[in-house]
């Protein structure tokens, strides 16, 4: 019986490295692989994904205005297995159509993604891949500190943690750093008392 997995994790936990291996797993087996990520994702070209430790392969993007399942039944019915990467950029709607691929025709479903954004605020196809997933795990990574970082502290270019902005602005480490919650929280205390002081 297939599946809808939700595989997360903080910035830097190697969530495309491991889906760029799983789709190199099953396709070693013959196996054909419908790999997709959403359009929004342009930060290594708009129809490839890649991996911070250069693992990369082409795939097919998903516009948000995209019918997911009128899409997959008419040009890849014949996928063994969906990989889907940065998923918390989906739609409900498109993470509904994956639900129902699995539901309706019995495919594996493995997305890939992030939990939270910069603000610790869940994204919408995060929050639907929690409510539909059959499998939900933490791919975990570390904060500077040891700890097990779960928040992706969005920073500016003097390292500062950034609190305010748009859900979604495209970066790698450049603009990220993965976080544990005491860290970040205690980061952005000190920013504030830096600011009175001045």
């Amino acid at each position: 019986m297939a599946k809808l997995y939700f595989k997360y994790g903080a910035m830097g936990s190697s969530k495309t490295a491991q889906a760029l291996i799983t789709k190199f797993n099953y396709e070693e087996r013959g196996m054909r692989v419908w790999l997709i990520k959403p359009a929004l994702d342009t930060r290594d070209g708009k129809r490839t994904v890649q991996s911070r430790i250069g693992l990369s392969a082409p795939c097919d993007t998903v516009e948000s205005s995209d019918d997911l399942y009128a899409r997959f039944l008419a040009l890849h019915t014949d996928a063994d297995v969906i990989i889907a990467d940065e998923c918390q950029f989906f739609t409900a709607a498109h993470v509904d159509a994956l639900r129902r691929i699995v539901d309706e025709r019995n495919i594996p479903v493995l997305c890939f993604g992030l939990r939270t954004d910069f603000l610790s605020h869940l994204f919408p196809g995060s929050r639907r891949l929690f409510e539909l997933a059959d499998s939900i795990t933490e791919i975990k990574t570390i904060c500077s500190c040891g700890a097990k970082a779960t928040v992706n502290a969005r920073i500016d270019e003097q390292g500062r943690v950034v609190t305010e902005g748009d859900q979604v602005m495209l970066g790698g480490n450049d603009c990220y750093v993965a976080m544990c919650h005491k860290c970040w929280r205690t980061q952005i205390q000190l920013q504030k008392l830096n600011e009175k002081e001045i």
